[in-house]
Order: C-alpha cells, then sequence, then structure tokens
C-alpha cells in the first residue's frame, strides 16, 4: 500500500518537486534548445532579454507595496534587482542608452505574463511570492548556462555588458543565499490549503513562461 506523502515536508521541498515537470518543461522549450545550442542569432537573444525586462519590471514595481507585508516582504532583497542590469544590457544590445525604451514592446504571451504578476502583487501576496521564487531563484540557477551561452556564441566579454542580467554580484555567496531563500519558503506564515494555492501559481508561472517561449519560437525558428 502506498503511504500519503508526510505532512511535515519542507514547503520548499512542495513547491520544487510539484513544479519541476513544468520547470523542466521550460528550459528544454523548443526556443531555448535552439539558442542554447547556438542554433539562433543575437536577435534571438536580444528580443528574449527585451521580454525579461517587461516581467521584470512588473515584479520589481510592485516590490516597494509589499515590503511591510509579512508575506511577501521577507524575499524582497536590493540584492536582488534586474532592473539596472537588464537596461544596460538592452544598451548594449541596442547599441544605444535610451532609444530601445520607444522600441522594444512586449509579446502578447509576455504581456498576459506581467499581467498576472501584477494582479497577484496587488491581490495575493502568496501568489507574488510564487512568481518571485520562480523568475529569481531560476535566473540565479539556470540562468547561468543562458549567460556562458551567450558569452560564447556572440562573444559578450565575461559577465559583462550584455550578459550583466545573469549576473547576482550583489549577492556574496549565491549558494547561501538559496539556502536563506528556502528557509524563507519554509517559514511562510500560510496554513496547508494556501501553500498549495501558492504551488498552483508556481505552476501557472511557468506555464506562462513557456507561452513566452512558444512565441519567441515562431519568431525565431531555427534556421535548416
Amino acid at each position: 500500500m502506498t503511504s500519503a506523502p508526510s505532512p511535515a515536508t519542507d514547503f520548499s521541498t512542495l513547491i520544487r518537486t510539484a513544479s519541476q515537470e513544468l520547470h523542466t518543461e521550460a528550459n528544454t522549450s523548443t526556443f531555448m534548445s535552439d539558442m542554447l545550442g547556438g542554433g539562433l542569432g543575437v536577435a534571438a537573444y536580444t528580443r528574449y532579454t527585451e521580454q525579461l525586462w517587461f516581467i521584470y519590471r512588473a515584479l520589481e514595481a510592485a516590490a516597494p507595496a509589499l515590503a511591510d507585508d509579512p508575506v511577501a516582504g521577507p524575499f524582497l532583497r536590493d540584492e536582488l534587482r534586474r532592473l539596472p542590469a537588464l537596461e544596460r544590457d538592452l544598451s548594449h544590445l541596442h547599441g544605444d542608452d535610451t532609444a530601445w525604451r520607444r522600441t522594444i514592446s512586449p509579446l502578447p504571451a509576455t504581456a498576459a505574463y506581467a499581467d498576472r504578476i501584477a494582479q497577484v502583487a496587488r491581490e495575493w501576496p502568496g501568489g507574488y511570492v510564487a512568481h518571485h521564487y520562480t523568475r529569481y531563484l531560476g535566473d540565479l540557477s539556470g540562468g547561468q548556462v543562458v549567460r556562458a551561452t551567450a558569452e560564447k556564441t556572440w562573444g559578450f566579454a565575461h559577465k559583462g555588458d550584455g550578459v550583466r542580467f545573469y549576473v547576482f554580484d550583489a549577492l556574496d555567496n549565491p549558494a547561501a543565499f538559496k539556502r536563506a531563500y528556502r528557509a524563507l519558503l519554509d517559514a511562510l506564515p500560510c496554513d496547508e490549503l494556501e501553500q498549495h494555492r501558492i504551488v498552483d501559481e508556481c505552476k501557472h508561472a511557468f506555464t506562462l513562461n513557456v507561452a513566452v517561449f512558444r512565441e519567441l519560437s515562431t519568431r525565431f525558428p531555427l534556421s535548416a
């Protein structure tokens, strides 16, 4: 007879294992596979970086209002902020300092993703945590593969302009930070029902991310 899952399972473990399949789907999407395989040009990488700007703008615009929230507040740290690095990368990728702001636009899937982040930030701090976890820990970890590929494929300086988004240089010890972040997840002041709602939102975040990759793949098909 199969035993039921232990109720003592850490929430950080629960959220990681419950979203693992969707996490893998995102990492192995056609667009990411083609880009990491070196089959796409720098224009595809640039367009992807533009989409990240809209997503992180939604995440970080919400932070001041949530700073004192008992659920979301503990996760908000200045060391994580990605917008300044993204803006420096986009200036480098577009060859200018400010013109890119007038020319870039979100894909429909990106706009839906950013809108969902803004909605949960207004209405549901636990849902915001789900998106915060999905993005920041994902880019802090797996994002390093993207950085290394971009440096090798398109000649960006090591941890320099063009890939600064992936350089969390304000974190002295990323491994220790990730352990502390998981401890915050385990200490979330919420009951089991709310935990499952957050897990479901985490899954939704991955689904939204996959939708962005699908739209990018239609715009940047792998050359035969």
